[in-house]
């Protein structure tokens, strides 16, 4: 498939190094890397959270809910955030795909 998507892009006559150094490319990637580096920042930091607090603390060892102790539900949270964090990713990155199918079709005109 993306061989096929390949060739039909050399016969449109697209010029990947003038699309790389247009202005709207280089919008583009910085709007995106404004959306990626907080959002994985975000996600390393409560990623190591569990370990982090379980080796040198306690306070997560504490009942939440009966005999369930906040550990449990820190790293059952972890799911849901991945879960979220994918889903929104998800939504953007459609977004992204159309401007970027948009910034190369105005270098076609």
């Amino acid at each position: 498939m993306a061989q096929k998507e390949l060739i039909t892009s050399k016969e449109k006559g697209i010029d990947y190094l003038k699309v790389k150094s247009s202005p709207q490319f280089k919008q583009f990637l910085s709007k995106k890397k404004q959306f990626l580096v907080p959002m994985t920042v975000f996600f390393m930091i409560f990623y190591f959270l569990l370990p982090i607090f379980t080796s040198y603390t306690t306070f997560l060892n504490t009942p939440a809910i009966g005999d369930i102790s906040w550990t449990w539900i820190f790293a059952i949270s972890q799911f849901v955030m991945v879960w979220v964090l994918s889903s929104i990713y998800v939504k953007k990155a459609a977004s992204f795909d159309k401007e970027a199918e948009q910034i190369i079709n105005e270098q076609l005109k």
